[in-house]
């Protein structure tokens, strides 16, 4: 397998990370009280790959 098409088959999980990434922190900041602090929240969403920010969705994030 070359390189072009390792790249092709990772690019649409590339693009579900950065946008998972991008809306949970969005809504971490908006979100005046989550459950539990903002910052492991955070450590969480962006370290830990696809699975911080499902479980931002699934866990931390409090109707407001």
């Amino acid at each position: 397998m070359d390189q072009t098409t390792l790249l092709m088959l990772l690019l649409p999980i590339l693009v579900i990370q950065l946008g998972l990434m991008v809306f949970t922190l969005i809504d971490l900041v908006k979100n005046p009280n989550p459950k539990g602090p903002k910052w492991l929240w955070g450590a969480i969403i962006v370290f830990i790959n696809i699975l911080g920010p499902i479980l931002y969705l699934a866990i931390g994030r409090r109707n407001y």
